[in-house]
């Protein structure tokens, strides 16, 4: 059988155990010209909750009674795809579901002999290509300038970091908590981290950002933003990744700082990791040497279970989770 979980109804606030419900359904044929593949691995992404609002986005809403969107790797087990043979370990969007049978359309292969499953979800995958395309393409950081980054210790945020790193920047992470903010400074060699549980937010980016912020990378705003704000310098750049703080509101707030945006010239631009699309090669090669190199690490949460997915979604606004957050259906 295929398990599925099933968007059942549409939350207000924090989704609730009702939001989806599991099912059991008869494994998919594989038609001509389509694969079947064995989901292993689901990525739990923040993004999974604006999915499921009924208003416009940048993707349909996922609908009543369908298959919850996301992010999936697995092993095709039958092909009757002249670009795919049994065995191939692919990439796409599988939902969280344990097997699917599709057209290959937005699928692509992946080589487990270089790198773990998993990392294509996490740093070979999306989590990477949204933190080198934001922080390179949107952010355009130089060399000797200030990148504060929200969010530091999840999954995009803490590649962005390391990215800074390499390209010779003051990286300054805001994370919750003692355990996360020591990982970002001693474990992916962060600058200097902020506790947003236990400090002032404002002082402390004003203690650690002497010179002020040239790039700010934003995974919750809400207040953090509002707190960035202050401390930006002419020119700076504000990349809009995630507002987590806000997912959760039925109306979200947007910052009560943003006249600092037109008094220092500054540029606040959101983008979508899709957009690059045409680029993910170049992002993959790139983001592979440097963790050959071991210029940057990649840290997996893993949780087992598809009836786990309601507990596991829940620790994206809990914060109980180091680095990407994975679903895994089924046993390799």
């Amino acid at each position: 059988m295929n398990k599925q979980i099933i968007l059942h109804s549409r939350p207000q606030g924090l989704p609730d155990a009702t939001t989806w419900r599991v099912v059991d359904n008869e494994i998919p044929e594989c038609s001509e010209g389509q694969i079947l593949v064995k989901l292993i691995y689901v990525s739990i992404d923040p993004a999974m909750r604006g999915w499921i609002r009924d208003q416009r986005s940048y993707l349909p809403p996922v609908a009543l009674d369908d298959v919850m969107r996301a992010i999936t790797a697995g092993v095709v087990i039958e092909s009757k795809h002249e670009k795919f043979k049994v065995g191939d370990y692919v990439v796409g969007s599988g939902g969280v579901q344990q097997y699917i049978a599709t057209s290959g359309k937005g699928w692509y292969p992946v080589q487990t002999d270089l790198a773990p499953l998993p990392l294509f979800l996490s740093a070979l995958g999306m989590t990477g290509f949204t933190a080198y395309f934001g922080l390179l393409e949107v952010g355009k950081p130089q060399p000797g300038e200030t990148i504060l980054v929200s969010g530091a210790a999840g999954a995009v945020g803490s590649m962005v970091g390391q990215i800074g790193k390499i390209k010779e920047c003051r990286v300054v992470g805001i994370a919750g908590g003692e355990k996360k903010c020591r990982y970002i400074v001693e474990d992916l060699g962060f600058d200097a981290a902020i506790d947003y549980k236990n400090e002032d937010v404002r002082k402390s980016i004003k203690e650690h950002c002497p010179d002020g912020v040239d790039v700010f990378f934003d995974n919750v705003g809400g207040e953090i933003l509002d707190a960035a704000l202050t401390r930006i310098n002419r020119k700076a750049r504000i990349v809009v990744c995630g507002g987590i703080s806000q997912y959760n509101s039925d109306e979200m707030r947007g910052p009560k700082n943003y006249y600092s945006i037109l008094m220092n010239r500054a540029r606040m631009e959101g983008f979508i990791v899709f957009d690059f699309a045409h680029q993910y090669e170049t992002a993959a090669r790139q983001l592979a040497l440097w963790l050959s190199q071991g210029k940057i690490r990649s840290k997996e949460h893993i949780v087992e279970g598809i009836e786990n997915f309601y507990q596991t979604f829940l620790r994206l606004f809990s914060g109980e989770k180091l680095g990407k957050l994975i679903l895994k259906v089924n046993q390799d």
